[in-house]
């Protein structure tokens, strides 16, 4: 990785009186996949809408490749490709006709636009259905071409909304495999989900958003790193929790506890381990278990940790 291709500094859009992006900063390097995680209403799609020029921002700054967004978006944006979360396909064309409208758009003609869109339809597995109407093609297949759409002109940066909603996992796999490659050969990928194995896979570094904020920020294993050997969400009695804090405290493979919303978080350096010990104190002070609840680390369990509620919320 070398320098930032993408800047954004206290980025701000609301919609009325509500904060869809709430001062958002990151960076992205040059010939990584940088990915936004977060549930749906995050701020992911208004941010990559903004990145994209499909949107201006009330407050902040963002810089692409140098260029100032509010100053040159016109020539940011030869340099992206944007694949959308709905489908920008013309149903009764062929994929063929679709990807040469595209391709038309980014001033493509002849044998170089004829040969893009060899390239991209081999790329994504449709050279054999080129000339069939794209309303007779599978989800899967709709979000293969869609990809191809995106990348039809040979962007420099690839926008990535949500790429892999309501596909088989056949089509899945073959489009991580595909933004696999095309890190390989160097582009720069930013990448917006709400499946958090997707981003452990694919993501060199991840932003977890909820609520138009950026939560935390890094590496997918220095993230899950955050919860240290996991954490554990324990029930009883409020009658029981002042009384079983210090011991609970004490515990060999326990790091920190305090009280959430009526129960007792536990931070520990291996789950497994303290749950067994909770379970006996219980059991030796005769103190009932209504709930228990184990958040081993992944990047679903530090977002829980982080907000308090479950991913796919």
């Amino acid at each position: 990785m070398s320098s930032p291709i993408i800047e954004v500094s206290e980025l701000v859009k609301k919609y009325g009186d509500r904060l869809a992006v709430n001062g958002v900063s990151f960076q992205i390097q040059e010939g990584e996949i940088f990915g936004l995680l977060g549930p749906n209403g995050a701020g992911k799609t208004t941010t990559l809408s903004i990145l994209s020029t499909l949107l201006q921002p009330d407050a902040g700054k963002v810089q692409i490749n140098g260029y100032d967004l509010a100053q040159d978006a016109e020539r940011i944006k030869p340099l992206i490709g944007l694949v959308p979360q709905e489908l920008a396909l013309y149903p009764t064309l062929s994929a063929w006709d679709n990807l040469a409208f595209f391709g038309r758009i980014y001033g493509l003609r002849g044998r170089r636009l004829r040969e893009q869109i060899d390239f991209v339809l081999e790329l994504v597995g449709l050279r054999d259905r080129a000339g069939d109407a794209v309303e007779t093609f599978s989800g899967g297949m709709k979000r293969r071409l869609n990809l191809a759409a995106g990348l039809i002109h040979q962007p420099r940066l690839l926008f990535l909304d949500e790429p892999t909603v309501g596909v088989d996992p056949q089509s899945r796999n073959f489009i991580f495999e595909h933004i696999e490659r095309l890190k390989a050969a160097g582009m720069t990928i930013l990448y917006t989900t709400h499946y958090m194995e997707e981003a452990e896979r694919l993501c060199d570094r991840v932003a977890i958003m909820d609520e138009g904020r950026i939560l935390a920020l890094d590496t997918p294993q220095k993230l899950i790193g955050l919860l240290g050997g996991g954490v554990i969400h324990l029930a009883i009695p409020s009658d029981f929790i002042s009384m079983l804090l210090p011991a609970i405290r004490a515990l060999p493979h326990v790091q920190a506890v305090s009280p959430l919303d009526g129960r007792i978080k536990i931070e520990t350096t291996e789950a497994r381990s303290a749950l067994l010990e909770l379970i006996q104190l219980c059991h030796a002070r005769d103190v009932p278990i209504l709930s228990l609840e184990i958040l081993e680390p992944s990047l679903e369990s530090v977002f829980l940790h982080l907000t308090g509620k479950h991913l796919r919320d």
